[in-house]
């Protein structure tokens, strides 16, 4: 089950890749009303093309769980999720409801309204059906009669089936699913401040096993009608409340991560602190600019666990704050300085300046209590080691080209190709199915530039490599295709 959630987890990312596009142009759509004081032609062209974007949630997340979760990343199974997505989504118009049911269309659960094509929750089932008829009959042979319909082409099919059945459950129980999730969601509403400080804690928390993006669509999209990542990008909400999911990651991702990448280089041996300067340099550049903090994380989250939980509990009191004061600021992709400029002239932005003060207060927050944490307890985080491997850079420096050499360690420290049974990769990982993860040599990753190495079960493994996990993936492929 675990493994099955942190597919799903890492599934939930390629449609979330594509809202930075939608992020850019609705901010140049709004940088330009903001010019011009109003609205014209052109700007409205520009913000219809980036709201419609967000409009296709849905199926995005269709598309994206159905590729994420095929054994094969086919053509064929994106196909499959949209026919089936939309097969739920005109079956259970309003307009269709009540005629299945004998009633007058005012008369029929609001619910149905949602089944829109912004449905992540739709999106997300229907892409598990098309994923595993994909997994189930994408190679079956038909008797020579209908053998036109064989493997791949009997996908699409065999998903349009299942969707009825769907579209069929759902018409009966998607009443109470919705005033189940709607209900959840006006829970976590209801608690203000402090329902964001406990999202920022738990959202923290699940970065090791991979299951945060699966809680982050329950805040950011409209699962359980909170939505607040597209109610901020539309311009749609309240002031100083729409954001409050999102705001208080910025000091942390922006100043947090940056502070306690200095207090781990500045407890790190003397003679060890150069080794250690890159990896927590490129780190902090990456959770400055793009929010990406995994790099810098998975170098203490293991190795010093009592760090992580300090960290969890410092990015549930920023969301709380920034919650409290309603400073809010939003983001696409992740709280980097990027998406925080894009976010400027978002008219859902509230005084997102304050955000950048407590992010100052922050960095001497996770500086000092890091620093002191890891001297009082004598936490072996980078740099403090007892036994310290050495690097590959001999071998890079002698001719090997960087991304070959790093896959070329990583399958060997993975136990060989042989105890490699599928790779995927997220925003900073490479995701790995392994028939046996307890032959993984953690040190021999380590030595090829890998930040750590997570595992859960038998049988599943992270690699955590930084920004630039595409092109180690790319070559780790390569070299298992040889």
């Amino acid at each position: 089950m675990l493994g099955f959630l942190q597919k799903l987890g890492r599934s939930l990312m390629l449609p979330v890749a594509i809202l930075p596009a939608a992020a850019i142009i609705i901010g140049i759509a709004n940088t330009m009303i903001a010019i011009q004081e109003k609205p014209n032609a052109v700007s409205s062209f520009i913000l219809n093309a980036g709201v419609s974007i967000l409009g296709l949630m849905g199926v995005l997340f269709a598309v994206g769980t159905a590729l994420g979760m095929a054994k094969k990343n086919d053509g064929a199974v994106a196909l499959a999720a949209v026919v089936g997505f939309f097969m739920v989504s005109t079956i259970l118009k309003p307009v269709n409801v009540a005629l299945y049911l004998g009633i007058d269309v005012a008369k029929v659960n609001p619910g149905f309204e949602k089944l829109d094509n912004s449905n992540v929750f739709v999106g997300i089932l229907v892409g598990l059906i098309a994923a595993y008829m994909y997994n189930r009959f994408s190679e079956t042979e038909l008797p020579m009669a209908l053998s036109f319909f064989s493997g791949k082409r009997l996908v699409p099919i065999m998903t349009a089936f299942a969707s009825m059945l769907l579209a069929f459950i759902l018409l009966f129980i998607w009443p109470i699913v919705f005033s189940g999730l709607v209900n959840f969601g006006e829970m976590i509403l209801g608690l203000g401040p402090v329902g964001a400080g406990l999202y920022g804690f738990f959202n923290r928390l699940l970065i090791p096993v991979g299951l945060h993006h699966a809680l982050n669509s329950v805040f950011w999209f409209d699962v359980a009608n909170v939505n607040d990542i597209i109610n901020f990008q539309k311009g749609h909400g309240t002031e100083g409340i729409t954001g409050r999911y999102m705001a208080g990651f910025f000091p942390v991702m922006m100043f947090g991560m940056p502070a306690a990448a200095l207090a781990m280089y500045h407890t790190a041996k003397t003679d060890q602190k150069k080794r250690v300067a890159g990896l927590l340099l490129a780190g902090s550049v990456s959770a400055f600019f793009v929010g990406i903090t995994e790099p810098i994380e998975f170098a203490f989250m293991f190795v010093a666990p009592v760090l992580f939980v300090i960290h969890a509990v410092l990015t549930g009191l920023s969301m709380f704050i920034a919650a409290s004061f309603q400073w809010t600021a939003g983001f696409s992709f992740s709280a980097g300085l990027i998406d925080f400029i894009l976010s400027l002239l978002n008219p859902m932005a509230h005084q997102p300046m304050m955000l950048m003060i407590q992010g100052v207060v922050f960095f001497v927050l996770y500086y000092v209590i890091f620093r002191a944490a890891i001297q009082f307890f004598d936490l072996k985080t980078l740099g403090r080691e007892d036994n310290v491997t050495e690097s590959m850079s001999e071998e890079v420096a002698a001719g090997e080209g960087k991304y070959s050499a790093m896959a070329h360690h990583i399958i060997d420290g993975l136990g060989g190709e042989d105890n490699i049974v599928t790779l995927t990769n997220c925003a900073t990982r490479l995701r790995l199915e392994v028939k046996d993860n307890s032959v993984i040599d953690d040190d021999k990753i380590k030595q090829a530039g890998a930040v750590g190495v997570a595992k859960s079960g038998r049988t599943q493994a992270q690699v955590i490599i930084g920004t630039h996990v595409q092109q180690v993936a790319d070559e780790v492929e390569r070299q298992l295709e040889y």
